[in-house]
C-alpha cells in the first residue's frame, strides 16, 4: 500500500506488514498495541502505514506485541 505524504508516495517497511499479519492472527486490536506502547490508535495506524517513521519502531512495536500474545496465551492456560 502507498501512503502520499507531503507530495511523496511512501511506502511502509516490510516489518509492518508481518506485524498486521500477526496482530490479526493473534486478535490483537491497534488499540490494544497503543495501550501497551503508551501512544493512541492514530499514531500506531501512522507508524504502520508508512507515515510515521520513528527511530527504534520495529524493535519496540515487535516487544510489545510479542507481550501482549504471551499474555493472552497465559490466559488461556
Amino acid at each position: 500500500m502507498l501512503f502520499y505524504k507531503k507530495g511523496v508516495f511512501c511506502m511502509p517497511d516490510a516489518w509492518t506488514g508481518l506485524l498486521v499479519g500477526k496482530m490479526h492472527n493473534k486478535k490483537i486490536t491497534y488499540g490494544m498495541l497503543a495501550s501497551r506502547l503508551g501512544v493512541t490508535k492514530g499514531y500506531v495506524s501512522m507508524v504502520l502505514n508508512g507515515a510515521r517513521k520513528p527511530a527504534n519502531a520495529e524493535e519496540r512495536f515487535t516487544a510489545a506485541l510479542d507481550e501482549l500474545i504471551a499474555e493472552k496465551s497465559a490466559q488461556s492456560e
